[in-house]
């Protein structure tokens, strides 16, 4: 129970900080701090649920759902005592992963500053630092004129905020199966969006050295999106670095933003999706009701033989097939859960990074209307989603020296997914 003083104290916090960000731009995370809890018990984990109230702010990096699985919430600085206070009162465990947000954006910014170049062309852009989505845009149009017998771009639509949609097509011949490869659906995972980045430079460094691409690109035209959610990415670099959903006005809410991995049509509307929308997962209005999900969906029935489709995201260090919205198994179980074996073998090989890996609802939580399922039910029997580094000691803000080894581990599991399609045709 909260006395009205404490809670009229809170509603002011909250409409000085809005006014911030309305006169300054940018949200400041200062103070703030994400705790990890560890709930022993289903009730411990009820009672977690119940934080989740508007007054306190909180952003769960990952939800309270089982207490086998950790929970990790960033706790803005005004209502770390009363988060506290809770935790203590109900003898629920925790540790402080980052000890100030923003210290972690002010050392990504002051990164970004230093490498902040303007490439004259791929061979001289830095991969290993954060780039904004203009950076981005100027990568991908330098590497299809270097690469123009190899790679083209194809805008497959456009978002909310009227930004192209664009795809890296790596081709060489006409009329070939497809390997889908998306980064950057949730756009505060920018490890991600960089993975991608430097994926679409490897892909066309190794065509005509490394046999095994070489193969696959023989027999299959590889599709990359690197900034699947451009509108959601721009704003964290405008003004929320912690930005995760669309940007589509939800009419009658002042909550913006649709959960892109929340609105395929496969279990749309499950309770592994929230109808709030100012939920960090609302699902949206209705299936593929957001502009970027559309386009994707459109481009899959369109092309019709894509044969593997991998969904990036982070962090968990976790490789994942069909499904999240059923506990029934999808019908290619037992080959899906060996390759996801194969390929996190493969990432590992590299730096040690361990991951863990299943179907999605027992791996991590019941999540519907999420990509994999989607795919999958179109019959794109290689459907998978990562979540990349880490396990949480940076969570989304993930240091920028650790882009390259990510990338670098996560292509040799891509390599073996890709490689797997190629010698499985069906």
């Amino acid at each position: 129970m909260r006395n009205s003083t404490s809670s009229s104290k809170m509603k002011g916090l909250l409409v000085l900080s809005a006014l911030f960000v309305a006169v300054f731009g940018k949200v400041t995370f200062e103070g703030d701090q994400v705790l990890r809890i560890t709930a022993k018990d289903g009730e411990q984990i009820s009672l977690l649920k119940e934080l989740n109230e508007p007054m306190l702010g909180l952003d769960f990096w990952m939800e309270p759902v089982h207490e086998s699985l950790p929970v990790d919430v960033r706790v803005p600085f005004h209502s770390l005592q009363a988060v506290r206070a809770f935790l203590a009162y109900n003898q629920i465990q925790y540790n402080v992963m980052i000890e100030n947000v923003q210290d972690l954006v002010d050392e990504e910014q002051l990164q970004m500053l230093k490498y902040r170049t303007f490439p004259r062309s791929t061979d001289d852009f830095v991969y290993t630092t954060y780039h904004d989505l203009n950076s981005i845009y100027s990568f991908t149009d330098m590497l299809v004129a270097e690469n123009s017998n190899l790679v083209s771009k194809i805008v497959i639509g456009q978002s909310y905020e009227s930004r192209p949609l664009n795809v890296l097509k790596f081709s060489t011949g006409a009329n070939r199966p497809g390997i889908w490869i998306d980064t950057g659906i949730h756009s505060r995972e920018w490890i991600t969006q960089a993975s991608g980045i430097w994926f679409a430079k490897k892909i066309v460094t190794d065509y005509g050295r490394d046999p095994v691409l070489t193969d696959i690109l023989n027999n299959y035209d590889i599709f990359l999106e690197i900034v699947t959610n451009p509108d959601g990415y721009a704003y964290t670099h405008s003004n929320d670095r912690m930005w995760r959903k669309t940007r589509k006005p939800n009419p009658g809410s002042s909550c913006v933003g649709v959960d892109p991995n929340r609105n395929w049509e496969t279990g749309f509307g499950g309770p592994g999706s929230s109808n709030d929308p100012c939920s960090q997962t609302y699902h949206g209005p209705s299936a593929h009701s957001e502009p970027e999900i559309k386009a994707i969906v459109d481009f899959v029935k369109s092309h019709s033989n894509l044969k593997a489709f991998v969904s990036i995201h982070s962090y968990s260090q976790m490789l994942m097939y069909p499904y999240g919205f059923t506990v029934n198994p999808a019908k290619d179980q037992a080959e899906l859960h060996e390759l996801a074996r194969t390929a996190i073998t493969e990432l590992k090989s590299l730096y040690n990074t361990a991951y863990t890996f299943g179907n999605m609802i027992t791996t991590i939580y019941q999540a519907d209307g999420v990509t994999a399922d989607w795919t999958y039910e179109q019959g794109i029997k290689y459907s998978y989603t990562f979540e990349l580094r880490d396990t949480g000691h940076y969570g989304f803000l993930l240091p920028a020296d650790q882009i390259l080894p990510t990338a670098e581990e996560t292509w040799l599991a891509l390599m073996a997914i890709m490689e797997h399609t190629k010698n499985n045709p069906y």
